[in-house]
C-alpha cells in the first residue's frame, strides 16, 4: 500500500507534469550542464529542488549522511567520484556543501552510544571530526539547541575545507573556474545561512 503512493504519483507526473515540460525534457535526455554541484545529506527531510526552486538539469547533487567530503584521498568513495565527475567532466562553476538542522549525524557525533549497534555509520562518523574545530558561535535564536546547530555548522566549514583538499577542486580553484560556497538550512524556518569566509561566520543568505 505504501508503495502505490509513489506509483500513484509516478501516474500525476505523467499526466500533469511531463506533458507540460516535455520539450525540457527533450532537451535533457541526451546531455546535461548543470551548474552548481550541491553536496548535501540524506536525510529526507531535505529536498534540495524544493528549497531552491530549480529544474531538472540545474543541480548535480551528491548525497550522504552528513554531507561528508571524505577526508582519505587513497580510497575510491561515491562521494569523491561524484566530485571529480562533476569539476572535471561537466565542469560546474560553483560547489555548495549544504548542512542542515537537526542532523542525525550530527547529533550521533555527540553521542557516540546512538550507533553503537551500526558499525558502519560509526566508522563514517569520522569523517565529521573536524566539525569540533571548526564548531560556530552559539546562537540565542537557536534556543536549546543551540550546541547541535553550532556543531552542525562546524560541519559545513570542515567539509569545505576536506572538498578544497580534493585534487579536482583544488586545480579548478586554482585556474579561478570554480568557487565553494557552504550553506546550513534550517528546517524550521525554511531558511539558508552563507558561510562567509572573511568574517569566519554564518549569515542570512537572503
Amino acid at each position: 500500500m505504501r508503495l502505490q503512493r509513489l506509483i500513484e504519483g509516478h501516474k500525476r507526473f505523467l499526466k500533469e507534469i511531463f506533458p507540460e515540460r516535455r520539450s525540457h525534457y527533450h532537451l535533457l535526455a541526451d546531455s546535461q550542464a548543470p551548474q552548481w554541484l550541491f553536496i548535501t545529506c540524506s536525510d529526507s527531510r531535505i529536498v534540495p529542488d524544493l528549497i531552491l526552486q530549480t529544474e531538472p538539469g540545474d543541480l548535480f547533487i551528491s548525497r550522504s549522511i552528513g554531507n561528508v567530503v571524505p577526508v582519505s584521498m587513497s580510497d575510491v568513495d561515491g562521494v569523491a567520484a561524484t566530485i571529480e565527475y562533476a569539476v572535471e567532466v561537466l565542469k560546474v562553476p560553483h560547489v555548495i556543501v549544504c548542512g542542515h538542522s537537526d542532523c542525525g549525524a550530527m547529533k550521533a557525533a555527540l553521542d557516540r552510544k546512538a550507533v553503537d549497534n551500526l558499525p558502519k555509520a560509526k566508522r563514517w562518523l569520522h569523517h565529521v571530526e573536524g566539525a569540533f574545530t571548526h564548531r560556530q558561535p552559539l546562537k540565542a535564536e537557536d534556543g536549546e539547541h543551540a550546541e547541535l546547530c553550532s556543531l552542525i555548522r562546524g560541519n559545513v566549514v570542515a567539509q569545505m575545507t576536506n572538498l578544497k583538499a580534493q585534487p579536482a577542486v583544488a586545480k579548478a580553484m586554482a585556474h579561478g573556474s570554480l568557487t565553494v560556497h557552504g550553506w546550513y538550512y534550517d528546517i524550521l524556518s525554511g531558511r539558508i545561512e552563507e558561510y562567509d569566509e572573511g568574517e569566519r561566520r554564518f549569515r542570512a543568505l537572503v
